[in-house]
């Protein structure tokens, strides 16, 4: 072990001390941003860096696991990204399908799809279908790939959700209109059921939203991170976690 790794294992232990009795997140998403710009700074192949940025998702759900964390969401694939060269595209496809597969094989985590599925090859959605099913049973901590997602997407599916709902109800869109709460919306999320993320990471140095969990992320703590996702190590993640822990939540009181 060279100085470099003595130096970094002292630093990982200083933070894990700093954190003991922090308060830590329930939920944490993540946006795995910079996969092509990893590539592209080595010279490497669009489909290599997404295949690294795959190859670290395990890793982190491991720290989360380690700290705690209930949920965990995972953008893989925008709706907007649906929209890239079918050169990239499909191959890209194929690594998130494998990802979410060998995640589902550890037997770890109960694996829970969110997007639109009728927005992604057949093949695709079947197969992460497949990867939920097989882990339906499995008690430890939810993952959510957020495959197809865009936030907007979502709020129209749940409004749609719910007016269908009411409709088969016999509710007028009169009395919809009259006694419409917030609640209504949301229990028809993607992600219904859950607690809203507590913490959403963002990497490669990008500051904005991009759509990701528009309606959840409304009292969630950003965390933004110069580290493209490929190179996202464990000290970043636990300096997320100081930072989220040194932040006064006041959910707008």
């Amino acid at each position: 072990m060279g100085l470099r790794d003595l130096l970094y294992a002292a630093y990982e232990r200083r933070l894990r001390r700093s954190l003991a009795n922090a308060s830590l997140p329930r939920h944490v998403g993540v946006m795995l941003d910079g996969n092509r710009r990893w590539a592209r700074e080595r010279g490497a192949a669009t489909k290599e860096g997404h295949q690294a940025g795959a190859d670290n998702i395990a890793n982190f759900l491991g720290w989360c696991e380690e700290a705690g964390v209930e949920v965990v969401t995972l953008w893989l694939l925008s709706t907007d990204n649906l929209n890239r060269p079918p050169a990239e595209l499909a191959p890209l496809l194929t690594i998130i399908e494998t990802a979410v597969a060998d995640l589902a094989e550890t037997r770890r985590w109960r694996i829970n799809p969110v997007g639109s599925p009728d927005l992604l090859p057949a093949e695709t959605a079947r197969r992460l279908k497949e990867s939920a099913d097989a882990t339906r049973d499995v008690q430890g901590m939810v993952v959510n790939v957020a495959v197809g997602y865009g936030g907007r997407q979502e709020i129209t599916d749940a409004v749609r959700s719910m007016l269908v709902s009411h409709a088969a109800n016999g509710t007028s869109i009169e009395e919809l209109a009259e006694s419409l709460e917030v609640e209504h919306i949301a229990e028809h999320l993607y992600t219904k059921g859950q607690p809203d993320p507590d913490l959403v990471i963002r990497t490669s140095g990008e500051q904005r939203l991009s759509g990701f969990l528009l309606w959840q992320s409304a009292h969630s703590e950003f965390y933004f991170c110069e580290a493209y996702w490929p190179d996202f190590r464990h000290v970043d993640f636990l300096r997320a976690l100081r930072a989220y822990s040194e932040r006064n939540r006041r959910f707008g009181a």
